[in-house]
């Protein structure tokens, strides 16, 4: 037999229940965000054990598995990148940055200042080059990453997009008041084309050259 609201409040009255003209509003799950701390504290537990995983804004992030493809950009451009920087600069392939409290992201490439052993106690702060290596990311290379690392000032953000077989370029970082943080200069470069890192401008890259 089915109950009136009366009738359930009579057997159940310490259950708060609206009023009949009241709506009912549902609260949205708040999600747990995650510091640095935390995030290598699960680590050093074991529970990212096979997976690749980074820290976007306080989320975990499950990162795709890599084809050959994208393996293989990867090692070209750690090479190339390694030729075009010298020994002032510590060319980084898919190992973290430490953005604050709550990113810990892991570009595909980082150029950043100084030497190897500079970053033995600590991952680097900041970069002069990232770069991310797309197939199936594009999107979140495009928008997450790309406001992400606007917010933390890389003046040089290059998305390789094996897909398209072009570069995308992207620099000076502003402040958005709808986006947060955004690139106001973006460049796509086709395999004919040539970039120039702005952290080294006297070199010359071939983007046909950095494609697998």
């Amino acid at each position: 037999m089915q109950q009136t609201t009366a009738e359930i409040k009579a057997y159940n009255p310490v259950i708060p229940f609206p009023a009949e003209n009241e709506d009912i509003i549902l609260e949205e799950p708040t999600k747990k965000k995650w510091t640095k701390n935390e995030y290598y504290r699960l680590a050093e537990l074991g529970f990212f054990d096979g997976q690749r995983v980074e820290l976007i804004e306080g989320e975990i992030i499950e990162m795709a598995a890599m084809k050959s493809p994208h393996i293989t950009s990867v090692m070209i451009l750690g090479e190339i990148l390694r030729e075009v920087f010298g020994k002032d600069f510590h060319v980084r392939t898919q190992g973290a940055l430490d953005f604050g409290k709550n990113s810990q992201p892991e570009p595909d490439v980082a150029v950043v200042k100084g030497k190897i052993r500079d970053y033995a106690d600590a991952h680097p702060k900041e970069g002069v080059l990232l770069v991310e290596v797309a197939d199936t990311t594009i999107y979140k290379d495009r928008n997450f990453k790309s406001r992400l690392y606007a917010k933390n000032n890389i003046q040089d953000y290059w998305i390789l997009n094996l897909k398209n077989r072009s570069l995308e370029v992207y620099r000076r970082p502003i402040r958005d008041k709808k986006l947060g943080f955004v690139y106001t200069e973006i460049q796509i470069l086709t395999e004919k084309d040539s970039v120039a890192p702005l952290a080294a401008l006297g070199a010359k890259i071939k983007v046909a050259d950095i494609l697998p």
